[in-house]
């Protein structure tokens, strides 16, 4: 999460009116969604080593492959409402691990309360990410009077203890965030960020490096993220710097040593365009990782041009913002659910309570009750980008259909017998064989 004017920093305020004048976008994408999202599934019975004639296959979705997510940093044992909304919509957490308050008394990290979190999200099939294990903002004030060396090694070593305590429930990470201005002056000159120090001695690469490693020896089979908000710059310097650094940021046989690549879309100002969300993921396919859209921002107010990093009261959710809201979240997901790089959206914040920078930005209200988008979501994730379908069976014993790529319940009836199967559609799985 950034802390600079994002009005400042280069947000779009273009308008949705060109697409709603044309909306040859939406059936462009559905044809996208329709090819790179689904898969082609051939589902076989047999018993007794015979195949199974004229049963009838039950085919219900029951977890997407796609993270869908958001933070869920007000969840809490006595928020019902909050917690009963997020599991029914989402099936990705992020969960706070900004080194200030997560470890405000030197050697007292709050394991306690993330693990709480992450039984829960467990419990309710969702996958748990940890953000941001290494930043240069918000540092405990306890390294002040640390040299370089121990700064780094507390850094490596605590992205390698998260890593590896939350081995089990917490299985995405970023693990640097935001590193690509950490040389820009307010990062060390008036009020230095002893990290963004530490950087600047050892090199921004060899540094990326060390923590990356240090995250990996946590848990080796996480996936691994960087995670940046240049992407949307208008300086094309950053921008530039952002895939030079994910360039050069390969091990010895030269492939990544990310895992996947975090692209922030802080949209207070103004929905992108359509054409900006499909150039980014253009741009940053090319690396050849999956991309995941990891804090993304479309507030319900209707106002523009505001510098929300300058706002200290509550800007105000209004009917008419709701409207615009869910209009313009329905052509962002879509968008960038169609495009065959992306892996995961991340909303920031679930609800408009305690919000960052006091916008209308969540997908429930203050109250706890739900937005027009997330209606809208619910919509789109549960019901047009869910496969439930009913088949049957061939001489061949073969039943035939299309389904997202997902993790699904299969229900077998064959006569007055039914069996209940748990299998997964993944990309280039095209049979599933079933032995009764």
């Amino acid at each position: 999460m950034m802390l600079l004017s994002l009005a400042a920093a280069g947000q779009d305020y273009s308008t949705t009116k060109q697409v709603q004048e044309n909306d040859s976008w939406r059936a462009e994408a559905n044809a996208r969604i329709e090819k790179h999202r689904k898969e082609d599934v051939s589902i076989r019975l047999t018993q007794n080593g015979k195949p199974v004639n004229g049963a009838t296959v039950r085919v219900e979705m029951t977890r997407h492959e796609f993270l869908f997510g958001s933070n869920i940093f007000a969840w809490g044992v006595d928020n019902t409402d909050y917690n009963r909304h997020f599991a029914e919509l989402l099936n990705f957490a992020t969960m706070g691990f900004y080194w200030a308050g997560y470890e405000a008394e030197k050697d007292k990290p709050a394991y306690d309360g993330t693990q709480a979190v992450a039984e829960w999200c467990a419990t309710n099939g969702i996958t748990g990410k940890g953000h941001p294990l290494v930043w240069n903002t918000g540092e405990p004030s306890w390294i002040k009077d640390m040299t370089d060396e121990e700064i780094l090694r507390r850094q490596l070593g605590r992205t390698t203890d998260c890593a590896a305590r939350f081995k089990s429930t917490i299985t995405v990470w970023d693990v640097i965030n935001e590193v690509v201005g950490w040389d820009r002056e307010q990062c060390w000159s008036t009020a230095p960020r002893l990290t963004s120090l530490v950087v600047n001695n050892m090199g921004k690469v060899p540094f990326c490096k060390a923590v990356f490693a240090a995250a990996r020896k946590g848990n080796p089979d996480a996936t691994l993220l960087i995670n940046d908000w240049m992407v949307y710059s208008d300086i094309t310097e950053d921008d530039r710097r952002y895939t030079d650094l994910l360039s050069r940021l390969t091990d010895e046989k030269g492939l990544p040593i990310y895992d996947a690549i975090g692209i922030q879309s802080h949209m207070h100002g103004g929905p992108w365009s359509n054409e900006k969300i499909w150039s980014i993921c253009e741009k940053y396919a090319k690396f050849g990782k999956p991309l995941h859209f990891t804090e993304t921002t479309i507030v319900s107010s209707i106002e523009k041009g505001i510098s929300w990093g300058s706002i200290t009261e509550d800007i105000p959710n209004t009917p008419e913002g709701e409207i615009f809201q869910r209009d313009a979240v329905e052509r962002f997901y879509t968008m960038v659910f169609s495009h065959p790089a992306t892996a995961a959206i991340t909303w920031w914040d679930f609800s408009d309570l305690n919000a960052w920078r006091h916008a209308p930005a969540g997908l429930l209200r203050k109250d706890m009750t739900p937005k027009p988008a997330y209606e809208v979501l619910q919509k789109l994730i549960k019901h047009d980008w869910t496969t439930n379908a009913t088949v049957k069976t061939n001489k061949t014993g073969t039943a035939k259909l299309r389904a997202f790529r997902g993790d699904y319940r299969i229900t077998v009836t064959q006569g007055t017998k039914t069996r209940v199967f748990t299998e997964k559609v993944a990309k280039g799985k095209d049979v599933i064989e079933i032995n009764l």
